[in-house]
């Protein structure tokens, strides 16, 4: 079963918005070491927290997990065992189905095992900055669709994996904000302001919504942002339906976010999850090519494994598996 140190772990890393896939035995045909009840985390740098399995299941949940990191979406991973011998790595196959993947493990001793995997991302970090009522109107709002909104000071420095800032502060520490939040590549700045004072603020940072045959070297502002800054900078923010109040401006401008994010989730910037792959020359499965993996060098080439025997295997005869 889940424990409950397990469950505390799992806290502490949403807690420190740190992605992981929490994966759960929910099925298991003998022979097999794992009990329905059985899991383990996932975290983005291919480290397994728990237990869902040996070492070559575990390679598989790995490998999926890291996936998934990537989708956000959950799946229900089968892990079947495959023929085993030299010609084990041709058998080594993944079919994926409507919320299921099945993946044949050559170096499974017997036994299918059902897993769900189930991804833990962070919700979009936002930074609010401003303490006018549009400012504490955006921080209620955004709580309330389920985002990760702060209250921010110009002066803090801005989080890897920040997703959203909008200034509401009317004429107040906007520049440095605006600057920094462009330099650091936040998928959505947002300025709460007229048009005319919005372009006045655009155009004090180099950053005027001008025509592309009139960019030049002397559009650059104080600050060197350069023309293609301008496009980053949502002003007004939000969509025109027609807002008045300030929790109407602030859904307006959360509406614009959701028009404008990718039809993928997106993945936070910190950390990445690791999606290198490998096959391991041994048993012809494919693992996680990550710092977590069993590996050794030969040749100048680093050999990833599912698990020691693998690797065991290797090291005796290298030149034995040479064709992986």
């Amino acid at each position: 079963m889940t424990s409950s140190a397990l469950l505390t772990r799992a806290d502490a890393l949403r807690s420190g918005r740190t992605p992981f896939v929490l994966a759960t035995v929910v099925r298991a045909e003998r022979p097999t070491s794992a009990k329905p009840g059985d899991s383990a985390l996932v975290l983005p740098d291919g480290t397994i927290e728990g237990f869902v399995g040996g070492d070559c299941a575990e390679s598989t949940v790995r490998a999926q997990g890291l996936r998934l990191l990537e989708t956000g979406e959950s799946t229900l991973l089968r892990i079947t065992p495959s023929g085993g011998g030299e010609e084990a790595g041709e058998e080594a196959r993944a079919e994926a189905g409507e919320g299921l993947v099945t993946v044949a493990n050559p170096c499974l001793s017997g036994g299918t095992l059902d897993i769900f995997l189930e991804p833990n991302l962070p919700p979009v970090l936002v930074h609010v900055y401003g303490r006018a009522p549009v400012a504490r109107a955006l921080v209620d709002v955004g709580r309330a669709l389920g985002y990760d909104v702060r209250p921010a000071e110009a002066t803090a420095p801005l989080p890897a994996d920040l997703g959203v800032v909008v200034v509401a502060s009317h004429g107040r520490d906007e520049e440095p904000v605006l600057t920094a939040a462009v330099r650091a590549g936040v998928p959505y700045v947002g300025l709460v302001a007229s048009r005319r004072r919005g372009a006045a603020v655009l155009a004090s940072l180099g950053l005027a919504r001008l025509g592309p045959d009139s960019l030049g070297p002397d559009s650059l502002g104080p600050d060197g942002l350069g023309p293609d800054g301008r496009a980053r900078v949502h002003t007004p923010a939000g969509l025109d339906i027609g807002a008045r109040t300030p929790e109407e401006i602030a859904l307006s401008v959360y509406a614009e976010i959701v028009a404008l994010r990718p039809r993928r989730a997106r993945t936070p910037q910190r950390p990445r999850p690791v999606l290198a792959e490998a096959v391991d020359p041994v048993c012809g499965m494919t693992v996680a090519a990550a710092e977590s993996v069993l590996s050794l060098t030969h040749d100048g080439r680093t050999e990833y494994f599912c698990g020691p025997g693998c690797q065991h295997a290797f090291a005796d005869d290298p030149t034995r598996y040479a064709h992986g």
